[in-house]
């Protein structure tokens, strides 16, 4: 498996193979980058049909998790880490205690944190082998769960770009499609909804987004439908790579703002949205809320206030990227990796 000729390998600092036959424990973590600190990023764990996707999704993830970090101005590089498993019949303490012991033979270069397949318990568990891991939660009680506060994020990323885009500074009656109602999907769509927002939700699990459809009073979709739907705007919240040719050339809305990571197919999609007017919110700006907040978390001043006034500093990055795009007729998407390249030393 090529690794040096890979097409998402960016000059990443390291590149872990990690197995344990005992627990049957099969791991990648990729550091991307540690100029501004060590490096963290969740763990994914997922049933990748292949090694070579696993490779792929922990190059790209870890890429986008420096450029986050540098965006959100926080003292970290940027990791991550995928095992390749199903989380809901592999996923034993034994496999994550081996991961732990993983993430722990790389001396603190790489801080660990949940994601998509794991969970806070999770974290607790790997943190019985190492001690680089983050979002346990605080000695107060509090959930160290960062869905929240992704979720308040990309909030206030979306009220920016609807200003920016439709020249809005309310959203009452705006529509919004939202691909994937998982813990963060969710949490968005009661922002959105307590703001008076219209909703179309959709996701694989469709119990789910009935569930709460009905809370909300929103209408459901069929998951490949979505990108149909006549919406202001498109949340995509799901796993990556949701915006492809077909999809840019299908959506409706003329804003896209959600949580999910890598959510441009390609590179070149950031211009094809352009070409169609539509104004594409850079997906590591928007979705930065987590990694604020598991950031606060390690430090021995944390204070919820602060933390939250540093996540509503993402509309005032997203300000500075939107403004400049339009200023230099490029996409937010090279504007903000080119900030982003400035602040970690590759600029």
């Amino acid at each position: 498996m090529p690794i040096f000729e890979h097409p998402d390998f960016d000059h990443h600092r390291q590149i872990v193979f990690g197995s344990d036959e005992a627990s049957g424990l099969r791991a990648i973590i990729a550091i991307h980058d540690t100029h501004r600190g060590p490096a963290l990023g969740g763990l994914r764990i997922y049933p990748y049909a292949s090694e070579a996707e696993a490779l792929t999704d922990v190059l790209r993830l870890s890429r986008g998790m420096t450029y986050k970090s540098a965006l959100a101005d926080l003292p970290l590089g940027g990791g991550k880490a995928v095992i390749i498993a199903d989380p809901r019949t592999d996923k034993t303490p034994e496999l994550l205690r081996a991961m732990g012991r993983l993430v722990d033979s790389l001396g603190g270069a790489y801080i660990t944190a949940e994601d998509s397949g794991s969970s806070e318990a999770d974290m607790r568990i790997i943190a019985e082998t190492t001690h680089h891991v983050s979002g346990l939660g605080r000695d107060d009680g509090e959930s160290g769960d960062p869905s929240p506060f992704t979720a308040w994020g990309v909030f206030c990323a979306l009220k920016c770009a609807v200003r920016h885009g439709l020249g809005r500074r309310d959203l009452e009656g705006l529509r919004v499609a939202i691909q994937g109602v998982g813990h963060v999907g969710a949490h968005l769509a009661r922002h959105l909804h307590a703001a008076g927002a219209r909703l179309v939700l959709t996701d694989v699990n469709r119990e789910a987004a009935i569930h709460l459809a009905e809370e909300f009073g929103a209408e459901t979709t069929a998951p490949d439908a979505i990108f149909d739907a006549e919406v202001d705007v498109f949340a995509p919240c799901a796993l990556g790579a949701a915006l492809t040719p077909e999809v840019v050339e299908r959506l409706q809305a003329k804003v896209v703002c959600g949580a999910a990571n890598n959510q441009l197919a390609s590179p070149e999609i950031a211009e094809r949205l352009m070409a169609r007017g539509i104004l594409y919110t850079p997906d590591y700006v928007a979705n930065a809320g987590g990694v604020i907040e598991i950031a606060w978390q390690r430090r021995d001043d944390y204070r919820r206030e602060a933390a939250m006034t540093h996540i509503e500093g993402i509309g005032t990055t997203l300000d500075e990227i939107f403004a400049r795009a339009t200023r230099e007729q490029r996409s937010p998407a090279r504007v903000a990796d080119d900030l982003a390249r400035e602040r970690f030393g590759r600029g």
